[in-house]
């Protein structure tokens, strides 16, 4: 038995909590704004801007914290997708290929060496989990897109989905949200510092 188990298994009434997997989790997201010079007015903004909402299924993690979701200090959640590997690697492939660059096996593995070690600052991996009713590949946590939804919202989805979901453990949780930190608090100095001139 692993004494540090990357996940558990949580019922569909559970409190949302940090960590947490949902499968198919309708999100908001903007289509393309055509035309902007053209606009006249604020109300013209705003406008399009509600025309280019639109609604996709992605499969998102909970990256808010725990202790906020507990205490209730919080309305709105933040989320990211989480990616299958399988799926992440098919979109990786057309990228390389596009680009003229390698997209073979050991590229790949390379690639996720450097996501594990912290290097590919707007990634994170998960483990994959093959036992028990809820199961997954390995993920791939992608923090370009920070993704929110009403709090209110989110649980009274999960209800009526009726699945059971998986939910990342600590420390791995925390780990994660360390990365999310760390994509977020990136400092690129115009100059660095000089030590040349130490005696």
């Amino acid at each position: 038995m692993n004494e540090y188990p990357w996940y558990e298994e949580v019922s569909v009434t559970a409190p949302l909590t940090q960590g947490d997997i949902i499968e198919s989790c309708p999100v908001l997201v903007f289509d393309t704004i055509s035309n902007l010079a053209e606009i006249q007015n604020d109300d013209e903004y705003a406008e399009r801007l509600k025309e280019s909402i639109a609604v996709e299924t992605d499969r998102v993690i909970v990256m808010t914290q725990a202790c906020d979701l507990e205490q209730n200090k919080v309305r709105n959640v933040i989320l990211c997708p989480a990616y299958i590997e399988a799926t992440y690697h098919s979109q990786w492939k057309e990228v390389q290929d596009r680009n003229g660059q390698k997209s073979n096996s050991e590229t790949w593995r390379r690639f996720l060496n450097d996501v594990k070690n912290g290097h590919k600052w707007n990634l994170a991996l998960i483990q994959s989990r093959f036992e028990g009713n809820v199961q997954t590949p390995l993920q791939i946590v992608d923090f370009h897109e920070v993704l929110s939804l009403p709090r209110d919202f989110l649980e009274a989805w999960i209800r009526k989905s009726g699945n059971e979901r998986l939910r990342v453990l600590p420390p791995y949780r925390e780990h994660l949200s360390q990365a999310f930190a760390r994509f977020f608090m990136r400092v690129g100095l115009p100059q660095d510092v000089q030590i040349s001139n130490l005696s």
